[in-house]
C-alpha cells in the first residue's frame, strides 16, 4: 500500500512521527505532549457527541 491511498489517520501518524522525529525531541517528551493531545482530542469527542 502506498502512502496516497493510505487511510487518513495513518497520512497524519506519517506526518506527525516526521515532524517530532526532525525535531530532536526526547521521547518522553512527546509521549507526554502526546497524551495532552490525546485527552485533548476525546474531550473534542465528547462534545461533538453532546450536539448530536
Amino acid at each position: 500500500m502506498s502512502l496516497d491511498s493510505a487511510p487518513n489517520h495513518v497520512k497524519l501518524a506519517v506526518d506527525l512521527i516526521y515532524l517530532l522525529e526532525t525535531n530532536d525531541l526526547e521521547p518522553e517528551d512527546v509521549l507526554q505532549a502526546l497524551k495532552i493531545v490525546e485527552d485533548d482530542f476525546k474531550q473534542k469527542l465528547v462534545q461533538r457527541n453532546k450536539q448530536q
